[in-house]
């Protein structure tokens, strides 16, 4: 901490040179804003990174606000009245004669007042900092926006023990214990979620051994506080615009501003799961990730307010159920806690104990069990509940034996009933005569079905691509154990090829299927993460891509198995090949080009979730023995919802060579880097060889400008004989190739100028029918 006093005294020297800020970014007293002319900023930072004036919030509503002046929306970081909104009409911003400044609304009232009263000789100024200052006739500062936060910490604004940052109920503060820490301040609860409250001060890596409570942004984004939490930008150095922000949602994140795009990236964040964070589904709910994370009621209960989750779900029955033993049943949730408002807890005891200790309390709602260990928690309310596959244990909760059992069990939960045993005994008959029933048609439908595939495949009335799907649809992609894959490939033997993402195997599984098991060397995520992931890329199937069976994930150990794809990957047959026999014909390279492309668009712009590969090269498209392309490795890049416009990753991901200029840049990542990558891979395709290894007659290495440039002048001659691969011997086609070329220069131009996906299949399938050549030459 011994770099805090000098941050402090950097800021102070910031806050004294104002004064020598040009006029037009200081006012003297007696200077106004009327709110019809919002859009003019009342102040200006020097260096026009911040403005200061009337922020449009709402429909005729206006809050008085700093933000940056440079982003695609205004980004707020400080605001006078956020909770106050004024009239659109007849509000006003004024600097008085006594030198305060005071935001009044359209009647005259005072909606907030800095309560400075300074005399005619005051100042406001707005400082490249983003800190509103005031001071008096001798410069001294005497009012500071910095000292009242709101949501947003900015580089060398001091955070310490009588200030937080707010963002409706969530609070970022000092505690008590001068540890800093995320507070969710519901009407109902307040439950404080990071550091993990289930670990020790100590095992979050804080100390509560201080008594400064003060932390600070420095301008190369690193955030230091006194109780020992040191946090780093992904991007820090100098001359980033930056902020510290605690957002709607409840998670604390370090942004860093991309000049260029004029849009924000997330460099840090407090929660990578979101579910951790409390209060977030509010009451009688769960959050969960599907594959991101989102809010489900408990089966019985409804939302209480079907615009606002936070105010959680309320139960669509008498709560009632406390009165009597035998009137309840208890419903398991798998895989699901609820943090905090334990009534009892209870170690070494039996599922039966715990449901009775349950039963017997009034004030019980529910209890948690875990096996094993046989713990025990009665609660007294459901908040703060999340389901993900890393929590071993199950919830138990109440609902009255009235409640409909059967919209119950279409969640797929257990119901056990309260111990009243004549009811056991009766509903224990019954359901045993519905599976016994159930097990019976079972059986007669799986023997018919069984006997006429037989039958068919016996007669050849079923062509064997038919039975081959049907076996296909029975396949489930599933989770398999380290064992299993261990076994499958020989203790990992026989390695296929290695990448940046892991090592690749070759396996059989049952029934003598062979497989190819990945084994992944920086899959970083929680479980739970990795399991949403992963269940989204199962889901994904598509003729140019590699079917992912399953995967494993114990501990360390993450891998993915995939089909075996025979006939090796594109590279192998471009670059290394030297028998004439299986050198790739040209309509050979075509195919795979539009293989390629097809594969990509599915991705980009059909599949269930928008997938961007970040790794296209040759090495990762697939052949079958018919050519037939098969990508391999989508989806082990961060997966991004449908209605985002980037990704945000917080490292480079792709092989140099083919990777898009903005990965270096630092811009958003978006779908925009396979389509560069998929135009290196065109060429590359056309030419035989690696563009990358490019060099001059006089030997010297060409860059990709030299190469765009050298393309461009063969298209305008409108002749690419010279380019095509060698090895061809001029057998391909003139028009294809040349339709090739010009995709490939639209690909690995200006991002903004790049096709689609989509728009670079229907091109190619447009040259692939020899009827229909002249579309290739408009």
């Amino acid at each position: 901490m011994e770099t805090i006093p000098c941050l402090i005294l950097f800021s102070s020297l910031q806050i004294l040179a104002f004064s020598s800020a040009s006029p037009e970014h200081t006012l003297g007293t007696g200077s106004f804003l009327s709110v019809e002319e919002y859009e003019k900023p009342f102040l200006i930072s020097p260096s026009n990174t911040f403005s200061f004036g009337f922020y449009e919030t709402g429909d005729n509503a206006f809050s008085l606000s700093i933000w940056f002046t440079n982003t695609v929306e205004k980004t707020v970081v400080w605001a006078a009245n956020s909770e106050s909104p004024v009239n659109g009409h007849g509000s006003k911003l004024s600097f008085t004669q006594e030198g305060s400044l005071v935001l009044s609304d359209e009647k005259g009232f005072v909606v907030w007042d800095s309560k400075t009263m300074l005399g005619q000789d005051s100042r406001v100024a707005l400082l490249d900092t983003g800190n509103l200052v005031i001071t008096d006739s001798k410069g001294s500062v005497v009012w500071q926006s910095f000292d009242s936060p709101t949501d947003t910490l900015l580089p060398l604004q001091l955070l310490t023990k009588d200030k937080r940052l707010v963002s409706g109920y969530y609070s970022l503060y000092y505690g008590t214990d001068n540890v800093l820490r995320l507070i969710y301040n519901g009407p109902e609860i307040s439950s404080p979620y990071w550091p993990n409250p289930s670990e020790s001060i100590f095992d979050s890596g804080r100390t509560n051994y201080n008594s400064s409570r003060i932390g600070v942004l420095d301008n190369t984004g690193h955030f230091t506080s006194s109780d020992g939490l040191n946090i780093i930008a992904s991007d820090s150095g100098l001359g980033i615009n930056r902020r510290l922000t605690i957002d709607q949602d409840g998670n604390l994140r370090l942004y860093s501003l991309n000049k260029v795009e004029k849009s924000w990236i997330v460099t840090w964040e407090a929660m990578p799961q979101h579910c951790d964070v409390h209060g977030l589904c509010g009451r009688n709910s769960i959050c969960e990730y599907s594959p991101g994370p989102r809010c489900s009621c408990l089966p019985g209960y409804e939302m209480a307010d079907l615009e606002n989750w936070s105010k959680g779900c309320q139960p669509m029955f008498t709560n009632n159920y406390g009165q009597a033993i035998g009137q309840v049943i208890f419903v398991e949730m798998r895989h699901v806690e609820f943090y905090g408002y334990d009534t009892g807890f209870n170690i070494s005891v039996s599922l039966e104990d715990c449901e009775e200790f349950c039963s017997q309390q009034r004030s019980c709602v529910a209890y948690s069990y875990h096996a094993g260990s046989g713990y025990c928690y009665t609660k007294g309310m459901l908040y703060n509940g999340r389901k993900t596959q890393s929590i071993t244990g199950s919830t138990y909760f109440k609902l009255p034996k009235t409640c409909n059992i059967s919209e119950v069990k279409q969640h797929g939960l257990t119901c056990r009933h309260s111990h009243s045993t004549y009811e056991m005994h009766r509903q224990h008959g019954k359901w045993l005569y519905f599976y016994t029933c159930a097990a019976i048609f079972g059986g007669l439908e799986l023997f018919f079905t069984t006997t006429a595939c037989l039958f068919l495949r016996s007669k050849q009335n079923i062509p064997k691509s038919v039975m081959d799907g049907y076996e296909l649809m029975t396949e489930h992609f599933r989770k398999f154990s380290y064992r299993e894959l261990k076994e499958a490939t020989g203790n990992f033997k026989e390695e296929l090829g290695r990448g940046g993402s892991g090592v690749v195997y070759r396996g059989v599984l049952d029934r003598k299927k062979v497989v190819t098991v990945k084994r992944l060397t920086n899959a970083t995520e929680a479980e739970e993460e990795f399991q949403s992931e992963i269940s989204v890329i199962g889901r994904i199937n598509h003729v140019n891509l590699v079917r992912t069976w399953g995967y494993c994930s114990e501990g360390k150990h993450k891998l993915l198995v995939y089909d075996y794809v025979e006939n090796e990957s594109l590279d192998k047959h471009l670059f290394e090949s030297i028998d004439a026999k299986k050198l790739l014909r040209w309509n050979q390279r075509f195919t795979i080009a539009l293989g390629t492309a097809r594969g990509l668009a599915y991705l980009h712009h059909e599949c269930l979730e928008w997938v961007v590969h970040c790794d296209v090269k040759p090495e990762n498209i697939l052949l079958t023995q018919d050519f037939e392309v098969k990508i391999a490795d989508f989806g082990l890049a961060k997966l991004s919802k449908r209605d985002c416009s980037c990704l945000q990753l917080s490292h480079m991901r792709g092989t140099v060579g083919y990777m898009a200029p903005e990965w270096a840049l630092n811009l958003p990542i978006n779908a925009k880097v396979d389509v560069f990558s998929y135009g290196i891979v065109l060429l590359e395709i056309v030419m035989g060889a690696r563009i990358s290894s490019q060099t001059t007659t006089e030997g010297e290495k060409l860059d990709l400008t030299q190469i765009v440039e050298a393309l461009k002048q063969v298209v305008a001659c409108g002749d690419v004989t010279h380019i095509v691969d060698a090895k061809l011997h001029g057998q391909f086609n003139h028009l294809q190739a040349m339709e090739m070329v010009k995709i490939s220069l639209s690909c690995i131009g200006e991002r903004t100028k790049r096709p689609t996906m989509d728009e670079i299949t229907k091109a190619l399938m447009a040259c692939g029918d020899e009827d229909k050549y002249a579309d290739c030459t408009e």
